[in-house]
């Protein structure tokens, strides 16, 4: 990853004014990422625009993907026959033979474009997230960070439980609207060119994001070590969170 650097700073003097419900300006634009093809679309001028995202890996980039999966040098084989000496050469193949022959990335890209995602600019660097809105009214807003090494995937699983409880015996009441966005440098967030993009920037970005979309009132969460994020946000005490 770029300088993400996923420790607590050591103080701030920054500030965050009220939250107000803000109306985003500028055009909406469809940005979708094809890898291994055409260029990307330049991005819509307006920091604060937030455009809608697809992914869509190209044949030819997915086929060379796996030709340099086959391609592997592999070690010679461990001296021991448990994993005192690391992973398992056997263990690696057969991964790596999973990757080759049998992993359909298109059904899983089928199933994250099927999710609403967005790009929006913010302090120079695009923040990809997934934004799902509940069914129930009065749904409690709640941004999530995923942890290292990690992405957004790892969150995809909790999408309908918490946005629909009912539908999987739950209440209607403890609904939620879910914000999850791509930490800086990881998955389809852009990488920062600069220093300095430690915890409690990233702290700031997300409270912006909330902003931009409209909360005025939401809760924060985050696992392994996306959790620093919301504990920070907890302590700057932005509005509305």
């Amino acid at each position: 990853m770029s300088d993400t650097t996923r420790t607590p700073p050591e103080g701030s003097d920054t500030t965050f004014a009220p939250e107000p419900t803000i109306k985003i300006p500028g055009e909406v634009v469809k940005q979708t990422i094809v890898i291994g093809a055409a260029a990307v679309p330049e991005p819509s001028a307006g920091s604060a625009v937030i455009r809608p995202f697809e992914f869509r890996a190209s044949d030819e980039a997915l086929a060379d993907l796996k030709r340099r999966i086959v391609a592997t040098r592999w070690p010679s084989k461990e001296l021991v026959d448990d994993a005192t000496q690391g992973v398992q050469l056997a263990t690696l193949q057969k991964l790596a033979d999973y990757w080759a022959t049998q992993y359909d990335w298109r059904r899983f890209e089928a199933r994250l474009n099927a999710i609403p995602q967005f790009v929006t600019s913010i302090d120079g660097v695009d923040i990809h997230f997934i934004h799902v809105r509940s069914p129930h009214p009065g749904a409690l807003p709640l941004i999530m960070t995923h942890g290292w090494p990690g992405s957004v995937v790892e969150l995809l699983d909790s999408i309908g439980p918490l946005t629909d409880p009912p539908a999987y015996g739950g209440r209607a009441e403890d609904a939620l609207d879910l914000v999850l966005p791509s930490l800086p440098g990881y998955g389809f967030s852009g990488e920062p060119t600069e220093l300095g993009w430690n915890v409690g920037r990233v702290a700031q970005a997300w409270a912006e994001l909330m902003r931009r979309l409209g909360y005025t009132r939401y809760v924060a969460q985050g696992g392994e070590v996306g959790a620093l994020d919301p504990d920070e946000m907890g302590r700057r005490a932005p509005g509305g969170l």
